[in-house]
């Protein structure tokens, strides 16, 4: 089939028009396609800024957290070291209050014992004395010994008043008779010696007190006296060393 020029031409066109609009068809569907990505590659991008932006602010939260952590920690290091601070001085104090009252409790206890009676075995004697009385009687003696016959006369004739009833008195009668001898007091000294034998006749002392009436009794110059006390002193109690002495004194006096 033959075409004239003009239908040759008129098909060009027609070819070159189909041609340019399925080029710009297809670039309209690469726009399309790169704008789908570009929105899509935005909305990534968002996400990733809005992570980043929680990822930090969850970090600075965690750290704000850490730190406050931390400030608490410190607080309860320096509560603790406080407390444990305390409590030492609590525990320093409660060893001294203990201490304390060990040593009252020991006081009080030394105070008591001296104030309980206690046994006494003295010139064969036993018997219960408190220990004040142990104590006046021992001072006075003592005095005795060292030779201050005045002053052991007035404590052992003190010691007799204080404690009548004590088991100290009959051996304070002995000693009071022999401090008031040497002070030459023989009347006083007689007296007392009596009233140790009036007490106690069977007393260790007693022959001895007997002895000293009767030495008293030369010292006053009673002789006839002296010789009836050493004879009943003989009678009394024989086998005492007491009555040797007086046998002894009554061949004298004949």
């Amino acid at each position: 089939m033959l075409f004239s020029k003009s239908s040759v031409v008129l098909l060009i066109c027609l070819f070159s028009f189909s041609g340019l609009h399925a080029a710009l068809f297809e670039d309209d569907d690469a726009r399309k396609a790169i704008l789908d990505l570009r929105q899509r590659v935005e909305v990534m991008r968002a996400d990733a800024e809005r992570a980043r932006q929680t990822s930090n602010q969850e970090l600075t939260s965690l750290g704000q957290s850490m730190l406050e952590l931390q400030r608490q920690i410190e607080i309860l290091k320096a509560e603790i070291a406080v407390l444990r601070g305390s409590n030492e001085q609590i525990m320093r104090e409660l060893a001294e209050t203990q201490r304390q009252q060990k040593d009252q409790l020991q006081a009080m206890q030394a105070r008591f014992s001296k104030l309980e009676p206690v046994t006494v075995q003295l010139d064969g004697v036993e018997f219960v004395a408190d220990q004040a009385e142990t104590a006046d009687y021992e001072a006075a003696l003592t005095v005795f010994r060292n030779g201050d016959f005045a002053t052991a006369q007035s404590l052992f004739s003190r010691f007799v008043t204080s404690y009548p009833a004590s088991g100290y008195v009959v051996p304070s009668l002995f000693w009071l008779g022999n401090a008031q001898y040497a002070t030459r007091d023989y009347k006083g000294a007689m007296a007392n010696f009596r009233a140790l034998i009036a007490k106690d006749p069977e007393h260790v002392r007693a022959p001895e007190a007997v002895l000293s009436i009767a030495n008293c009794q030369l010292e006053l110059k009673d002789s006839k006296g002296a010789r009836k006390t050493l004879s009943d002193l003989v009678k009394a109690y024989p086998q005492s060393e007491a009555a040797v002495a007086a046998r002894e004194r009554l061949a004298t006096l004949k």
